[in-house]
């Protein structure tokens, strides 16, 4: 047994007299995720991290689990997918897509053009080279004198301080746990309280199924260490080491456990680290042993959740959005309960916000500067195969994980996304030459930490070319939110790199002579050619089109911007001229490839062809309303179900269109609860699992993150190229949406944007603009415009909306005045 000193015993009663209790204020329906019992299984536990270091907590009072997660724990390891002589067969197989020979070419492409060996492992790929996300492994609490029942359980996720707290009675005695996982300290604590003296008696561990070693490093320390299989060499080696610290009590250890008695007050504390190196993976770091022990030493428990709340609400409290009825009925209500009752009609009116904060606080929970993005699971999985490997999937999902961030002023956590794009370019430069013998780099469907940047081993699926490109349009994003012409510049080189490839690999069709993308898909969709062939290649799908003039134009821009490259962007701007338009079909919707061919599953979850109204803003309502018809007859068409993400990416579309309602009938049924456990893989059917996780099903993050982002859509946005701000675009006719308000919303230009509203209407509205520079805004009729000192600078005296300009300076605010 070993004794706790003197000044760690002081310190650590301080923080238990005014540590914050989660229960001693009045739980927020917007707020606060709640449970009555202990998780069933991982749909129930509750989340938190750090951004890299993150858990699942069960909350059972008899034996609790807590699911750990290192974000950059992988098996696998840097390969060479690539057919260095792929090149060979691209004019051929380009010939056969101009000859309508699309049967062939895709026979050919699968036998020359895909990955080299097995790529993915099809999507099961933990023990080839490309390897799987993995759980890290698990922390059990195993308590003592459990004879008699619990009673007064609760557990409740605290979003606005990312604390999960359970708390419970026995034999009269209260007992708390607080968990959290601290960003300044990087590590996880686990507080466990009692309200009598002595009343602490447990047992802890950690395990793991496979690839681990267990010992103890010293006498109230854990380590679980290890090295994942990456194929037939040696992969990613891991620690996770576990302190427990009691108070008034013994710890004593045997048989792998450390056992705690006769305590007051404990504090678990878990670090991590791996071997991984994030910008040059094929060269490992040092121990991750020695660096999780240096985590832990370096931690001052003085003030630690004070320290870890504070920073945490940094991020947070950057941006809120409030609805202003209640519904007291709800108050009392667990989260499954209340997700059963909004999906039988019943109203709820702070569900939407709660999901709007949810998914903020994943966000900040799975994405940090200067770590790896948040992947398919941000960073939450209790497989050892994830689910498609927990990878990187460049056809939507990563990119949808982040179209949150800009709106809500956390445009720096998507810093991971911006950096992983960049580390793409060494691998996306080879891949390049080796199948199009082209400039500049490429990605295709697929990524992991290791840069995978070749196409997926199945040619129905793995042949989109533009992932990688429309990953860039995240950086000209940021670009457009900050006005940071630094940043631009920094980032230049990938956005170029992105405009060399796709202006290398165009090649001319022969009815209209546009320039289009061969050999392609669109996203894992199948046409049906008039011949009643079923296929997946084609030339130019509009998809690729659209990012293809999207890359262009970004680059255009960011070359005359910072003064460079007018050679260059004058070639993309012929280019561009050439490229293969946007075609309304037959049936009023919009040509999802280069001919008007039927889709084979005309619910098909992805609607890529749509990409030109969101995220990219080439079809808007205002500029070209023929496409914004066609994209409305699209959606009709292709119906409202469809997977999680599937749904959480039509709320953006119908938001974009202006129809609020519509976005809030989707937002109704990316609610509605999902059953089972989440294992089973299923194509529709999306919904959201009883802690808010989205269902693909299974749990996949995308939609939580696409869903907060379609809220922010429907609130405000400044998209269209003259990047004109238009409060509530689509706000839901529905009574629950008449009245609120928000706060920090990010608007393009550089502007943070707080307004109100009522019966539906903008009662007031205030523009900071962050550097200064034109600004235009739908004002509302009647409204103007006055500057910090009352001065008026436009009004709109005409009954109906109307763009208007005005010249602002960088730190000064504008009041929007509605009569």
């Amino acid at each position: 047994m070993i004794a706790i000193s003197f000044l760690q015993r002081y310190f650590l009663s301080i923080l238990f007299l005014v540590g914050i209790s989660q229960f001693s204020n009045a739980q927020r329906a917007d707020l606060t995720l709640k449970f009555d019992q202990p998780a069933i299984n991982f749909l129930e536990s509750l989340p938190i991290g750090n951004g890299h270091l993150g858990g699942m907590i069960f909350g059972n009072p008899n034996r609790d689990r807590i699911v750990l997660n290192e974000k950059t724990l992988w098996s696998g390891g840097v390969q060479d997918a690539d057919r260095e002589n792929a090149n060979q067969y691209l004019k051929q197989i380009q010939q056969l897509l101009l000859e309508g020979k699309n049967q062939e070419a895709e026979a050919l492409l699968q036998e020359h053009f895909v990955s080299k060996g097995v790529g993915s492992g099809y999507g099961n790929g933990a023990n080839e080279h490309y390897g799987s996300y993995q759980t890290l492994g698990d922390l059990w609490i195993t308590w003592k004198d459990t004879a008699s029942l619990f009673t007064d359980y609760e557990r409740i996720l605290d979003l606005e301080k990312a604390i999960a707290t359970t708390q419970w009675n026995r034999n009269g005695v209260k007992f708390i746990q607080e968990a959290y996982s601290s960003i300044p300290d990087d590590v996880m604590i686990i507080k466990l309280s009692a309200s009598e003296k002595g009343e602490l008696n447990f047992d802890v561990e950690l395990s793991r199924k496979e690839n681990a070693s267990l010992s103890n490093l010293g006498e109230n320390s854990l380590l679980l260490s290890g090295q994942l299989p990456n194929k037939d060499l040696p992969g990613m080696k891991y620690a996770a080491l576990l302190q427990v610290i009691p108070i008034n009590g013994t710890i004593s250890n045997g048989e792998g456990k450390l056992h705690v008695k006769d305590s007051e007050i404990c504090y678990l504390i878990i670090s991590s680290a791996t071997d991984y190196n994030i910008d040059h993976p094929e060269i490992p770091l040092g121990d991750p042993v020695q660096k999780a022990q240096e985590i832990v030493a370096a931690l001052d428990l003085k003030e630690a959740q004070e320290r870890h709340v504070e920073a945490f609400q940094s991020f947070f409290n950057r941006n809120s959005f409030k609805l202003n009825k209640e519904n007291p009925e709800v108050q009392q209500l667990t989260t499954p309960e209340r997700l059963l009752r909004f999906a039988e009609g019943k109203e709820d009116a702070q569900l939407p916000v709660l999901y709007y904060n949810f998914g903020k606080y994943l966000l900040i929970s799975s994405s940090q500067p200067g770590q790896l993005p948040a992947n398919l699971q941000g960073i939450w999985a209790t497989e050892y195969q994830a689910p498609w490997n927990g990878d990187y999937h460049l056809d939507i999902n990563i990119q949808m994980n982040y179209w949150l961030a800009e709106p809500m002023g956390l445009g720096d956590l998507a810093e991971p996304m911006r950096n992983f794009t960049s580390n793409l370019v060494r691998n996306g430069e080879k891949t390049a030459k080796a199948y199009y013998d082209a400039e500049g780099w490429v990605a295709h469907v697929i990524s992991n930490p290791w840069y995978f940047t070749s196409p997926g081993e199945g040619a129905n699926w793995g042949s989109t070319m533009t992932g990688g490109a429309w990953m860039t349009e995240h950086i000209w994003e940021h670009f457009r939110y900050t006005r940071d012409t630094a940043f631009l510049e920094e980032y230049y080189p990938v956005l170029k790199g992105a405009a060399q490839f796709l202006a290398s690999v165009l090649i001319e069709e022969p009815e209209h002579r546009y320039l289009v993308t061969a050999p392609s898909n669109s996203p894992e969709n199948t046409y049906l050619k008039p011949n009643g062939y079923k296929g997946h290649t084609v030339m130019g799908p509009t998809m690729d089109m659209q990012i293809t003039r999207e890359v262009f134009g970004n680059t255009i821009a960011a070359a005359t911007i910072l003064g460079i490259d007018e050679t260059f962007a004058n070639q993309l701007k012929d280019k561009k001229k050439r490229l293969a338009p946007n075609q309304v079909g037959k049936n009023g919707d919009l040509n999802e490839w280069l001919q008007d061919w039927e889709d084979a599953d005309p619910n098909h979850r992805h609607v890529s062809h749509l990409y030109g109204l969101h995220p990219y803003d080439e079809i808007t309502r205002w500029d070209t309303p023929k496409l914004a018809a066609a994209a409305k007859e699209t959606l009709i068409q292709r119906g409202d179900g469809g997977t999680g993400w599937s749904r959480a990416w039509k709320i953006n579309f119908w938001a974009r269109l202006g129809d609020g309602d519509h976005a809030l009938l989707l937002l109704k049924k990316l609610l509605q609860p999902a059953g089972g456990d989440g294992t089973k893989i299923v194509m529709s059917n999306g919904g959201t699992y009883a802690n808010l996780f989205c269902a693909h099903p299974p749990f996949q993050i995308d939609g939580n993150f696409g869903g907060a982002a379609g809220i922010s859509e429907m609130l405000l946005q400044s998209h269209g190229k003259d990047e004109v701000i238009r409060l509530l675009p689509a706000l839901p006719t529905d009574q629950s949406w008449e009245k609120g308000s928000v706060k920090g919303m990010r608007a393009r230009g550089g502007f943070s944007v707080d307004f109100e509203w009522d019966f539906g209407k903008i009662s007031k509205a205030t523009i900071l603009s962050e550097v200064g520079g034109e600004c235009k805004i739908l004002l509302p009729g009647g409204g103007n415009l006055v500057n910090e000192n009352g001065q008026e600078l436009v009004r709109n005296s005409d009954n109906k909306p109307r763009v208007v300009s005005f010249n602002t300076e960088k730190g000064a605010a504008y009041l929007v005045n509605i009569k």
